[in-house]
């Protein structure tokens, strides 16, 4: 994080929760300019010098890191979608692919597969088991 004064970081890192917190709520730079005190132009230039970002792909990035979670739990791919504040499923394809190089359905697929261990290599996760499989 930049030099920034505490009261200003601690203004920011409000807006920022706010929408870790609820990322499925509609978060518009205005609201999270007013929530965190500034003009929603200081709040834009602040924020991006703190965080790296625009808040706008930062609000982005944090729905599709809470859908890719919802993913590994075994939500569908509508549920994440939804539940994440996207509204169609196509801008939150495109916004998947872009932040982890995969469409959201083959991400679960992966994940699906890596989770579970296969009938025969069971025996391999008990030691001193040498008994054949079932």
């Amino acid at each position: 994080m930049s030099s920034l004064p505490d009261h200003v970081v601690r203004r920011l890192a409000r807006a920022r929760d706010r929408v870790r917190e609820a990322p499925e709520v509609p978060h518009d730079l205005d609201a999270l300019a007013r929530g965190a005190g500034m003009s929603t132009w200081h709040f834009l230039r602040l924020f991006k010098q703190a965080y790296g970002t625009t808040p706008g792909r930062w609000v982005t990035a944090t729905r599709v890191e809470h859908a890719r979670d919802m993913l590994a739990r075994g939500a569908s791919v509508t549920e994440a979608c939804l539940a994440a504040g996207f509204t169609s499923p196509s801008s939150f394809t495109a916004a998947f692919r872009a932040r982890f190089g995969e469409a959201p359905r083959e991400h679960q697929r992966r994940v699906r597969a890596f989770g579970q261990v296969p009938a025969r290599l069971s025996a391999l996760y008990v030691p001193f088991c040498f008994l054949p499989p079932h």
